[in-house]
């Protein structure tokens, strides 16, 4: 299993999908893509502050890494 918990992503699918009950596969799933998504963000995120030779992951470097991965 990965790191985020299933239970923060069976509330959020839950919340955002109109209170529908999901299942445990299904929470499965969204957790895998969930860690995928975030694992990307990471390394372009990290990828900007190293371009600008920085230690540091700043606002600005979250925000470069979501418009290049959309």
């Amino acid at each position: 299993m990965g790191d985020i918990p299933n239970a923060v992503v069976k509330r959020l699918v839950a919340k955002h999908g109109d209170g529908l009950r999901v299942s445990g596969s299904a929470i499965d799933r969204a957790v895998d893509a969930a860690e995928s998504y975030l694992a990307r963000l990471a390394r372009e995120a990290h990828a900007s502050a190293i371009a600008d030779k920085r230690k540091t992951i700043m606002d600005a470097d979250i925000d470069r890494a979501r418009e290049k991965i959309g």
